[in-house]
């Protein structure tokens, strides 16, 4: 049976929502409260691959189901649906006039500058570098790697056969291309530089964001997002072991670290640094970009500061820090405090322990050096998911105020 014209506009939220990356378990509850504010009955499924709808009037149902590929977070486009949900609420759109601010939405998000996205992708690989104990010519070879990267993202956008294997290509790439340099400048730490040079993949990210989603009982969208980022971690790791494995055939490959000359005050430059790469890669909004570099900042220092009490105590501490400044922005610009929250929890860098956790087993050789890798994974995790449950952001929204989505997303 044909869903009615008056449903179109939801449907069109909630495929805008899954697109821009938003978890499952928020969309339901967005368009839920959209619903009820406009009179309708409905109930919402969204899964990593399709959104189902149910709208029911009468003795009438109308179903739908709409497939759509696995979104991609984009803080600025999610900021701006945020805004037009609030309208839609307040009843200051037409239900008409939904569909072309939508539009309007996805048109800004097709507009990319590729200049700053590479250098934001050259940057940071180079900050990351630095905030993990690399060294000077370490730095230089992750600015260039990571701005090599970026033309394989750009490449991958032309060929369909690239991008079905662009993570462990650009691993490969970066493993092989780091391992020759080591011929010219046999200071240059490699594992660290191969880390740095693809950070941006590593699914810290994905996987807090799956958990997050398993915790807030959407157990299927959760454990499908948790097994793709496990997979994704496995084809970095493939492309950087089929490196070494053919590069080592050829040359000696080292993967001591070599002592680091970078002043401690760098990091203070290489933080803040950081954050502000990351704005143009996930398209915030310039009016959100000061708060968004200091909740980075934030984030990564108050961690650091806390790191004598152990990593789980200082994670969980340090996520109810970043939800509380989140929060607090959030309500001052009136954006969701997602987008600050996001740009916090990155900081935190499960991904990157992962990603050396993996190495320490596969290699028999950490590339950082550390130990217990597996167990700083585990416990940064849970002390992300603890500050995010322990803050409330898993509770319910209230649909009695809602003017407060900006401030309560």
């Amino acid at each position: 049976m044909k869903v009615p014209e008056k449903y179109k506009f939801i449907i069109e939220l909630g495929k805008a929502l899954h697109v821009y990356g938003i978890p499952s378990y928020k969309i339901q509850s967005y368009l839920t409260e959209v619903a009820t504010k406009k009179g309708i009955t409905a109930s919402f499924m969204d899964l990593p691959t399709w959104i189902n709808y149910a709208f029911y009037e009468n003795e009438k149902s109308y179903n739908y189901i709409e497939c759509i590929p696995p979104g991609y977070l984009n803080l600025g486009a999610f900021s701006r649906i945020a805004e037009l949900m609030n309208k839609v609420i307040d009843s200051k759109i037409d239900d008409e006039a939904i569909t072309g601010e939508l539009n309007s939405i996805h048109a800004k998000t097709k507009i990319i500058n590729h200049y700053y996205l590479t250098l934001s992708y050259a940057f940071s690989a180079g900050c990351f570098s630095l905030l993990i104990g690399t060294n000077w010519i370490s730095f230089g070879v992750s600015l260039f790697l990571g701005s090599l990267i970026y033309l394989l993202v750009y490449l991958a956008t032309k060929s369909k056969y690239l991008e079905n294997i662009f993570e462990s290509f650009s691993a490969l790439i970066a493993t092989t291309i780091s391992c020759l340099l080591t011929l010219i400048f046999p200071d240059l730490n490699l594992g660290l530089t191969i880390l740095s040079s693809i950070i941006i993949f590593i699914p810290g990210l994905a996987i807090t964001t799956a958990l997050e989603e398993i915790t807030s009982k959407s157990l299927v969208s959760g454990g499908a997002k948790l097994f793709d980022a496990v997979i994704l971690l496995f084809k970095l790791f493939f492309g950087v072991l089929l490196g070494l494995g053919l590069m080592s055939s050829l040359i000696d490959i080292d993967l001591t670290n070599h002592a680091s000359e970078i002043p401690r005050w760098i990091l203070f430059l290489a933080v803040p640094l950081l954050s502000i790469t990351l704005l143009p890669i996930f398209q915030v909004r310039k009016k959100d970009m000061i708060f968004g570099v200091i909740t980075g900042a934030f984030a990564f220092f108050i961690t650091v500061l806390l790191s004598g009490y152990g990593v789980l105590v200082s994670t969980f501490i340090g996520t109810l820090a970043i939800v509380g400044i989140s929060r607090l922005f959030g309500g001052i610009s009136k954006t969701p405090k997602t987008v600050f929250l996001t740009q916090g929890i990155i900081m935190l860098v499960p991904g990157s322990k992962s990603f050396m956790g993996l190495s320490s087993s596969f290699l028999n050789s950490s590339i950082t050096g550390s130990t217990n890798l597996f167990e700083q994974v585990v416990f940064i995790l849970m002390g992300i998911i603890g500050g995010l449950l322990f803050a409330g952001t898993f509770r319910e929204r209230k649909s009695k105020k809602p003017a407060i989505i900006s401030r309560n997303i």
